[in-house]
């Protein structure tokens, strides 16, 4: 039974456990269940972190947006295309400071699930964000980046209009940056779409978010070409954020309460906005040359060869 599934169980029984009359009874199944909780929690597999990442009650980018930004003013369209629902991007308050923020929305039903193409960026929406990048640039604004997308988008029409070369350019736009960059993972981080954004000189991770190159479904199939294997793929991708924290991909997980953030989302957002507070307020105080440097640095020593000195 996977992770999603025991929820179900357990939310079914917490409804039966409501309707027994004897308090002592209800009180003793209520400790068990939490216990159960806690024991489940403990044991998560990077598959059930996979789908607890998706879970549709989970909270999306807006969510954090209205929570850690005051004064918060969107800013649309690449003046080249058009405005790319995928990505919100503008500028707000953080902590007294103003701040670029440019984040990845997946949409809180399926109406806004489709306008939003399901946070699966097109070029118009990389454009879009190197376009505030370059304005943030111009301001001395930090820049935050809120990343929760299985990718960017692969259609037709995206590949047409330079998707490959509209991910390169925010990339290489990101590396050239003198003021400070935090990138947030707040559930799904996929492949060069969520790189695009996520080339920062903090990157904070939710307990339950991933990060990786392709999603389990992909990697299954291209390697085993066995679409059942996803979750033995999962845990082959090391995507999860315990993992990549002790690849020093990412520098600070948050932790969630128990189930997930859909479980307690203020408490959260509350260590998340402390957490990025802390970063900022070690990073502000830096140099443009030496914030650029340590963040080439910090993508230049990445992976197995850099770790190990495999190179020399």
């Amino acid at each position: 039974m996977d992770v999603l599934a025991k929820e179900r169980k357990i939310n079914e029984l917490e409804n039966k456990i409501l309707e027994i009359n004897d308090e002592d009874l209800r009180g003793r199944l209520k400790k068990d269940i939490q216990k159960y909780k806690v024991d489940m929690m403990n044991k998560l597999t990077a598959w059930d972190r996979v789908q607890i990442a998706r879970h549709s009650g989970r909270q999306v980018a807006s969510d954090y947006i209205d929570y850690m930004f005051d004064d918060f003013i969107e800013l649309h369209g690449d003046r080249l295309y058009r405005d790319d629902e995928a990505i919100i991007g503008g500028i707000g308050t953080f902590n007294g400071i103003s701040v670029t923020v440019i984040a990845q929305e997946k949409g809180k039903n399926t109406e806004e699930n489709i306008r939003r193409n399901f946070s699966m960026p097109h070029p118009e929406g990389y454009r879009k964000s190197v376009r505030l990048m370059k304005q943030a640039e111009k301001f001395r604004r930090p820049i935050i980046t809120i990343i929760d997308t299985p990718g960017a988008y692969p259609g037709p029409a995206a590949e047409e209009r330079g998707q490959g070369e509209a991910i390169a350019k925010s990339i290489m736009a990101m590396s050239a940056l003198t003021v400070p960059v935090i990138s947030i993972v707040i559930g799904e981080g996929g492949s060069g779409g969520a790189l695009a954004l996520s080339v920062a000189n903090k990157i904070i991770m939710l307990e339950n978010s991933v990060y990786s190159v392709i999603t389990p479904e992909g990697f299954a199939s291209i390697l085993w070409k066995d679409s059942k294997r996803t979750a033995e793929a999962a845990e082959a991708l090391k995507l999860t954020a315990y993992d990549l924290k002790e690849w020093d991909i990412v520098d600070k997980i948050i932790k969630e309460p128990i189930g997930g953030v859909h479980n307690g989302f203020e408490e959260t957002a509350k260590r998340l906005k402390q957490s990025v507070i802390a970063s900022l307020n070690e990073l502000i105080v830096k140099s443009p040359m030496r914030l650029r440097e340590e963040r080439y640095s910090k993508f230049r020593n990445l992976g197995f060869f850099q770790r190990f000195n495999l190179h020399e």
